[in-house]
């Protein structure tokens, strides 16, 4: 099985700067992507940001220019610097991958638990 951990999340006061990392772990063969979505409370879950193994980057509009995602292919992890930070940044930051645990198998997509970002004003 293979498991994504994140951490780096926190209070912040508008206008700083979080963080957040992602570890994939376990039974991984190979990762085509990795990325970052976020849940406001009351709201759907929508993409915050993504990157694929090679480096092409797909970011939200609302988060351009404020947040930089990355990878590193060699420790299968994930990273979201967020700067700027406003109070509707705020909510449940979940990573997730797009891998495959062995040769034979398909890709699949797998998500950490989340990590909560509050920003106060």
């Amino acid at each position: 099985q293979a498991q994504l951990v994140e951490s780096g999340g926190g209070l912040v006061q508008a206008g700083g700067s979080l963080r957040l990392s992602c570890a994939a772990s376990g039974s991984i063969f190979s990762i085509n992507s990795m990325g970052w979505y976020r849940q406001a409370p009351g709201k759907q879950r929508e993409l915050v940001a993504t990157v694929t193994s090679g480096g092409t980057t797909n970011y939200a509009g609302s988060v351009k220019g404020r947040f930089t995602i990355s990878i590193d292919n060699a420790k299968n992890m994930v990273y979201l610097q967020m700067n700027a930070l406003q109070p509707e940044d705020t909510g449940v930051y979940y990573c997730s991958a797009t891998l495959r645990r062995a040769a034979y198998e398909s890709w699949g997509a797998y998500w950490g638990q989340g990590t909560q970002v509050t920003v106060s004003s």
